[in-house]
């Protein structure tokens, strides 16, 4: 088995690197001239990939309580809607994201506040002169290891600015959560015991259809489904309740000798859900079962919707990490990406 960019150490690592964004963004925020939050109407997070994700995230979270929209912005061109009534957060992990950057200058122009959070880069450098930057470490081997470190000073940001109440006790929650999903997952613990390397096993060259419920369960699904591409180099696909049984159910029957050889459907689960959707998530089942080799059902932990989404991402990462291996994919190289930006020169 290849790892040679280390990522089962990374992985291994999660729960320190979380703890220690933590400690870091406090000492930072606690020193930091804070934007003035009655200035602006709306927060926008601007990112790609790895990075992006934590836009996902924060939105999800801040769903239940944060009472100004938080919306997410994936593109090279920004949005017209950003001004001074904007609170833009520009998420990169390198600080060199060319789309990002785009963005984050398209932000500032046009009068929004500005936060970047970066491990460097010129992005770092347009938020200390323009705005307010909060630091990463450095030494992942790429952003997809170090969701955790980036979520951390979003989370913590609204915090403090008096937007998500329960931030800080989420992101303690979080901690504690993860190193529990560590300490099961690590490779000297093996399948069945080990739920991360079961679900591997039984997913195996079947590509993952991953279902997530409301905005916590689809930023996880989303998670999954990125993972899996970049870690394990395989197809996999994912949608969101209650959206899915509005247009995707439809596809599931006339094409069930196909997709029962190909496709492996996993749901994750969280609480919160409430029961319309769990209703919905079984009628469903019903409808999609004879059409997918199996039907893995993933159950978050945690207390509290941060520490259960980033439990699920978490237990993703290790599953896709063990994808990889299983099938002598080393899961640190991204060459497909590392070539369009060859290719594109962003």
């Amino acid at each position: 088995m290849t790892d040679s960019l280390g990522v089962v150490e990374a992985l291994r690592a999660a729960p320190e690197d979380l703890a220690a964004a933590h400690a870091a963004t406090a000492r930072v925020l606690g020193s930091a001239s804070l934007p003035d939050p009655t200035r602006y109407d709306h927060v926008c997070v601007l990112g790609m990939g790895g990075s992006g994700v934590v836009g996902d995230v924060l939105a999800a979270v801040a769903a239940g309580s944060c009472p100004v929209p938080v919306l997410v912005s994936k593109q090279h061109a920004a949005p017209a809607f950003l001004g001074p009534r904007t609170l833009a957060v520009a998420v990169s992990y390198s600080g060199s994201t060319g789309e990002t950057l785009a963005q984050a200058e398209a932000a500032v122009a046009a009068g929004a506040g500005l936060v970047t959070i970066t491990a460097g880069g010129p992005l770092a450098d347009l938020g200390a002169a323009r705005g307010l930057h909060l630091p990463v470490a450095p030494g992942a081997p790429g952003p997809r290891f170090a969701l955790g470190p980036m979520v951390v000073p979003a989370v913590a940001l609204l915090f403090r600015l008096g937007w998500l109440p329960d931030g800080h006790a989420g992101l303690q929650a979080a901690e504690a959560q993860v190193r529990l999903r560590r300490d099961a997952c690590v490779p000297e613990i093996a399948a069945p015991r080990n739920p991360a390397r079961e679900l591997a096993r039984r997913i195996g060259v079947t590509w993952p259809l991953v279902y997530g419920a409301g905005p916590v369960g689809a930023a996880a699904a989303l998670r999954w489904k990125q993972s899996v591409n970049e870690n394990a180099k395989a197809p996999a696909f994912w949608n969101t309740y209650p959206e899915l049984d509005h247009n995707e159910v439809c596809a599931w029957g006339q094409h069930g000798d196909v997709t029962r050889q190909v496709l492996s459907l996993v749901e994750l689960v969280h609480d919160g859900s409430g029961p319309w959707i769990d209703a919905r998530v079984a009628a469903t089942r019903d409808l999609v079962e004879e059409c997918v080799a199996q039907i893995l059902t993933v159950t978050a932990a945690g207390d509290g919707p941060l520490a259960q989404l980033l439990d699920l991402a978490y237990l993703g990462d290790w599953v896709s990490t063990y994808l990889a291996l299983d099938h002598d994919v080393d899961p640190g190289p991204i060459e497909a990406i590392a070539q369009l930006k060859r290719a594109v020169g962003g």
